[in-house]
C-alpha cells in the first residue's frame, strides 16, 4: 500500500509540474534605460560628429525616439526603434527628415551603440555605419 501511495504521490507531482505556466513572455522594460539619453555620434557617410537624444517612449515599455537621428536636425521627426535586450531596432521604413526613409538597428556593448542602417531619399540608398558613444 505504502509503493501505491508514494508512486500516485510521485505521479501527481510529475503531472502538476508539467502543467506549470511560463515566465510571462512581456520584453524586459529595464533594457531600455541604457539607451536613454545624450550620445555622441560618429558616422562613416558624413564623418561628422554630432549628438542625438533617446528618449522614452512612454506608450510603449521597449520603445525609444531618438532625437537627431543621422544629423536630420531638432526640427526632424525623432526616428522610432525598440529596445530588446542589448539590440535596437528602427521601426521599419519610417520617413524623417527631409523625406528620408530609414531602416536598420545597433547593439550596445558598454557605453557604445554600433549601427548598421540606411538611408534611402528616393534617389540614393546611402548604408551608413554609426558609433554612438555615450556621454
Amino acid at each position: 500500500m505504502k509503493i501505491i501511495l508514494s508512486t500516485l504521490v510521485l505521479a501527481m507531482a510529475i503531472l502538476f509540474s508539467g502543467c506549470a505556466k511560463s515566465a510571462d513572455p512581456t520584453p524586459d522594460a529595464g533594457a531600455r534605460d541604457a539607451f536613454l539619453g545624450k550620445w555622441s555620434v560618429t558616422e562613416t557617410w558624413t564623418k561628422l560628429t554630432y549628438e542625438v537624444n533617446i528618449t522614452a517612449d512612454p506608450v510603449s515599455s521597449t520603445g525609444v525616439f531618438i532625437y537627431n537621428f543621422a544629423g536630420t536636425g531638432a526640427a526632424s521627426l525623432p526616428a522610432g526603434a525598440e529596445v530588446t535586450g542589448t539590440t535596437i531596432l528602427l521601426d521599419p521604413d519610417q520617413i524623417i527628415g527631409t523625406n528620408i526613409k530609414i531602416n536598420g538597428s545597433g547593439g550596445l556593448v558598454g557605453t557604445k551603440i554600433t549601427w548598421n542602417y540606411t538611408l534611402d531619399d528616393g534617389a540614393n540608398l546611402i548604408h551608413a555605419v554609426a558609433t554612438y558613444t555615450k556621454l
